[in-house]
């Protein structure tokens, strides 16, 4: 967060940089008119007791209670750097990412991507993949997205059928051409901007000590890809430990921290990002710029839903 909002600030970002292109998005203006937010004093007294205070169902509360002032601190960019310092329960207490998404949109847009993602967007995924010019990547994806985990007793998979399917959507919308300052990248290096695996018996944090990333991504911790153990959310060197124990839903609280955080989205990965934004979430539809590929492929996809009705 810290690098992304100086280089914001500074006006460093490429002229040509998909980043903060549009009013909507992660970083868009959104009411923040709550009820039972806490102020002043009231509000400093509910901070410090999330410092020390142990009890769940208390940090949920007060953390809920805090919203509208963390939201406030996060649009600022001078302070946005300093919000996992100070509110370090995202940290050590799963579900509060989720929480805040929620108070930021609804319980209906919250849930739109684990309830429709296996039932609609998987199968159609997989469908336009096979349409894709065949590479030993995509075929190795197709293969772990289509092969149940209980039919696989040999491990010929490389992912879970979730991870898969989702890594399928990054083939169908890979990185659009940058300008001179921002190089085009293929796909499978997309792919690497959004999730890395982590062995389980390496170090935590000899990972974020090397590591170099600006923007969020996915850390799956396991012994092998096909069966991660846990996952966490990479943010400005810190860990935030997932609530889903699958890939989905991994995925799900990635993307959402976006918007708590009030993070632009990885250059690589807007598209990727948008067409869940837009079409999953069904979020901002209509005010975002959005690449002829993303336009493409929802037509695509609801039109095969009109069919299909």
């Amino acid at each position: 967060m810290k690098t992304v909002h100086r280089k914001i600030r500074r006006g460093s970002l490429p002229p040509d940089s998909p980043l903060d292109v549009t009013p909507g998005g992660p970083k868009g203006q959104r009411a923040t008119n709550f009820t039972g937010q806490l102020h002043g004093d009231a509000c400093k007294e509910a901070m410090s007791l999330l410092s020390h205070t142990t009890d769940r169902s208390q940090i949920f509360q007060k953390m809920r209670e805090t919203f509208e002032h963390r939201q406030k601190l996060i649009k600022d960019p001078g302070f946005t750097v300093h919000i996992l310092p100070t509110f370090p329960r995202f940290l050590d207490t799963k579900g509060l990412v989720e929480q805040d998404f929620t108070l930021l949109f609804d319980d209906e847009t919250s849930s739109r991507l684990l309830q429709k993602w296996d039932m609609f967007f998987k199968p159609n995924v997989i469908k336009e993949a096979k349409r894709l010019a065949s590479t030993p990547e995509l075929t190795q994806l197709l293969l772990s997205a289509e092969t149940p985990e209980e039919s696989d007793p040999d491990e010929t998979r490389i992912h879970d059928q979730e991870m898969a399917s989702l890594l399928l959507l990054i083939h169908l919308l890979p990185p659009s051409p940058g300008g001179p300052k921002c190089p085009k990248i293929s796909a499978c290096d997309a792919v690497k901007r959004l999730v890395i695996f982590h062995k389980s018996c390496c170090s935590l944090e000899e990972h974020l000590k090397n590591t170099q990333r600006q923007h969020p991504y996915l850390l799956a911790v396991g012994r092998q890809k096909s069966k991660i153990e846990s996952f966490y959310i990479a943010l400005d060197k810190h860990l935030i430990l997932c609530q889903a124990n699958r890939s989905l839903g991994a995925f799900d609280e990635l993307f959402k921290a976006h918007f708590v955080f009030n993070l632009s989205y990885d250059s690589a990965l807007v598209n990727f990002y948008m067409f869940l934004q837009t079409t999953v979430y069904n979020i901002d539809v209509g005010q975002m710029k959005e690449s002829p590929r993303v336009k493409d492929l929802r037509a695509r996809l609801l039109n095969q839903t009109v069919t299909l009705s």
